[in-house]
């Protein structure tokens, strides 16, 4: 067993010097696109993702922000739908794709067409990671399910990205993030308790199970390194969400406790509360532990409330949760925001101002640690979009360039695979590629 060679020095242009993957065998591993270097700790990783939407492309924008070279393959009609979603397109332009699709390679393939699943399969032949979120038993149809696959290719790490399991009674259904969620617990217990179940502003059920299917790739690459094989990495959206839900379960299971929509707070957990500032916003503060509570007593001019024995204890405060919240919102709406904000600071009380866009890019915090990076877009011009996350403190990761134009490196990946123009000419004839 082999582990993948140390990348090439970036050149000028598109790379195609082969490295040894952890099974042994050879494949082509450009460290360079026409976009620039890749970087990163997954420099010299191939992935191959065939999803589309949100669940499987944001695994693949993850390991892309790492470093790894994502190629996506996209259908020639019309490639992946989230290229036109958002609420604003700029000159036409998804805002979202540009973030998502970030430092991918976009290839235009037919996967309904024998031929497009020929070349797919080239593809994913020399690639470390295969990612997709279709419906389980679509990539089986088109002849690119992991028994076949695994023939061709035995370290390869097939991660499945699905609404409910590549198995169970429910497998086959088609399945969102949102009804992901929904039997995950967490809709229930997000909104007010005056409301009915609610939902988070983002698509929060896809991109959690993204991140599970991400830990469970860099795993599997983990076991891999020990015994040179691949396997499946299944990554459910239900139980993404449940994998969040703490102690939500148990609670139920062993004293009858059913958590319900609580608003801003969590019950018994006090102070802990957006409070309104006299010139009408508000100022997160989290102040529940005994000693930080004694802070916040004397920032709000009352030491005596931690000793008080209404308040003393976390017990004591989460009894009288809404009296507490009331008392300390009548301090704070006196005070302007950034008054109230110096206060907290001076005596080291956790808080937060509650952050829009404007505030984000105005924040010297966020300056400071360039949480905001700037992108050059062909179209756009300049485009301020999150940086990538977490960091390493030497192979850190880095947005490259945004979301390609549809099939923008179909000639140059193809190329690799020993598809050379007059092919490629042929196949985009008859809407192959």
């Amino acid at each position: 067993m082999t582990t993948p060679a140390p990348p090439r020095s970036a050149g000028p242009s598109t790379s195609t010097a082969d490295t040894d993957r952890a099974d042994g065998t050879p494949g082509a591993d450009p460290t360079t696109s026409a976009e620039g270097t890749t970087g990163g700790p997954l420099q010299g990783l191939r992935v191959v993702e065939v999803g589309q939407l949100l669940a499987g492309p944001f695994c693949g924008q993850l390991l892309g922000d790492l470093g790894a070279d994502v190629v996506k393959i996209e259908d020639p009609s019309r490639g992946d739908p989230l290229r036109m979603w958002g609420r604003q397109r700029p000159k036409d332009q998804s805002l979202w794709w540009s973030i998502v699709g970030r430092n991918k390679r976009s290839v235009t393939l037919n996967l309904r067409e024998p031929e497009g699943q020929d070349l797919a399969r080239a593809l994913i032949a020399e690639a470390d990671i295969l990612v997709e979120n279709f419906r389980p038993g679509t990539m089986e149809r088109w002849g690119l399910g992991y028994e076949a696959l695994r023939e061709l290719n035995p370290g390869l790490v097939m991660v499945r990205v699905s609404g409910f399991g590549q198995d169970g009674p429910y497998a086959a259904r088609p399945g969102y993030g949102a009804i992901g969620e929904a039997m995950g617990g967490l809709r229930y217990v997000v909104g007010d308790p005056s409301t009915p179940p609610s939902r988070m502003g983002i698509s929060i059920g896809d991109t959690l199970a993204a991140m599970f299917a991400t830990i469970g790739a860099l795993a599997a690459l983990r076991e891999r390194d020990v015994s040179g094989r691949g396997q499946i990495v299944d990554s459910a959206i239900y139980e993404a969400v449940l994998g969040v839900m703490e102690s939500l379960i148990p609670e139920w299971q062993l004293t009858g406790y059913q958590r319900e929509r609580t608003g801003a707070v969590l019950p018994n957990i006090a102070p802990s509360n957006i409070y309104p500032t006299r010139d009408g916003t508000w100022m997160l503060i989290a102040a529940n532990q005994d000693t930080v509570f004694g802070r916040l007593a004397a920032a709000i001019g009352q030491p005596e409330l931690a000793t008080d024995e209404r308040y003393a204890t976390h017990v004591a405060r989460g009894d009288r949760q809404v009296e507490l919240d009331n008392l300390i919102a009548e301090f704070t709406v006196t005070q302007g925001v950034e008054e109230l904000e110096a206060l907290l600071i001076e005596h080291a009380v956790p808080h937060g101002k509650i952050f829009r866009p404007v505030e984000m890019l105005a924040d010297p915090h966020f300056q400071a640690r360039e949480t905001i990076t700037t992108v050059p877009h062909p179209v756009l011009g300049d485009v301020q979009m999150q940086n990538v996350f977490p960091r390493l403190s030497r192979t850190t990761g880095t947005v490259r360039w945004p979301g390609p134009e549809l099939g923008a490196h179909t000639a140059e990946v193809l190329a690799e695979v020993g598809v050379d123009e007059t092919r490629l000419a042929q196949l985009r004839e008859r809407g192959l590629a």
